[in-house]
């Protein structure tokens, strides 16, 4: 039983490492696709804060998935007035997604 509980044990650690925020990275890619031209981290820019956003979907159980959408798939959003599309993440990795979703609800 013991040997059993050590190995459960084990395995939850290496999944839990493999799925650990990479803050660099993220932060990386956000520059590299032009989401920091917009996004600011505790102000509004053109568009909301990091830390708003994050304060908004939080603890909503469906953030996850919202948040890779809205990245992904270049919504309509309102800059000044105008409908423009949303700049996509250059990446389609979906642990890349996933890396810049958590490090944006991290904020």
């Amino acid at each position: 039983m013991y040997r059993k509980m050590v190995m459960l044990m084990v395995g939850m650690v290496g999944f839990s490492a493999a799925w650990a925020l990479d803050e660099a990275a993220a932060e990386a890619l956000a520059r590299k696709s032009g989401c920091l031209k917009c996004h600011a981290m505790d102000k509004k820019k053109d568009g909301p804060a990091l830390k708003e956003i994050a304060g908004k979907w939080k603890n909503k159980p469906d953030a996850i998935a919202k948040l890779s959408t809205h990245i992904t798939t270049a919504p309509k959003v309102k800059i000044d007035g105008k409908e423009e599309d949303h700049e996509v993440l250059k990446s389609k990795d979906p642990a890349d997604v996933k890396n810049v979703v958590e490090w944006v609800l991290s904020r």
